[in-house]
């Protein structure tokens, strides 16, 4: 869980975004919908996007399982997306917003450059009421761009401010 090692005995009908926010009081993942539409209790699952709400605790037994706590390296410092979506204001209420950032995440590391189209598809998942997404795939090319710094290699091109 988060980069460690997390053992708990739990009944076998117990979701993952219960055991997430109720055993270990990773309350940053979020419970909308209950159905798997909304987005906002997404993780990533061995890297890979998932909703929580949909799986049983006892499934991710000897999986890697990253919350949007497990981010950020450290208390001191986000990760380059939490720090784009903070620089291009891609958030309002917050609600959606973890889930947001687990999805980007994946996104960024499987498509470093992602265009608009491929941003948008990818969080078609994620329900956002507050917004018009436009701040947020602002914020997505952000990341890519910062993510691409980090790693030093040239950053995407950012598409200007309307």
């Amino acid at each position: 869980m988060n980069g460690r090692e997390c053992t708990e005995t739990v009944p076998p009908r117990l979701l993952l975004c219960d055991f997430l926010r109720s055993r270990l009081r990773l309350t940053g993942t979020h419970v909308g919908c209950e159905h798997g539409v909304c987005g906002a209790c997404t993780v990533l699952l061995d890297g890979e996007p998932v909703r929580s709400c949909l799986l049983l605790a006892v499934q991710v037994d000897g999986r890697e399982v990253t919350t949007v706590e497990g981010l950020a390296p450290d208390a001191e410092h986000l990760h380059p997306v939490q720090q784009a979506f903070h620089e291009e204001h891609g958030l309002q209420c917050g609600f959606c917003t973890p889930g947001i950032l687990m999805t980007v995440s994946a996104l960024l590391e499987e498509h470093p450059r992602p265009s608009d189209e491929e941003i948008r598809v990818w969080l078609s998942g994620n329900l956002c009421r507050c917004t018009g997404y436009v701040n947020i795939v602002r914020a997505v090319r952000r990341a890519g761009a910062l993510l691409a710094a980090r790693r030093g290699r040239a950053a995407p091109a950012e598409a200007p401010r309307p």
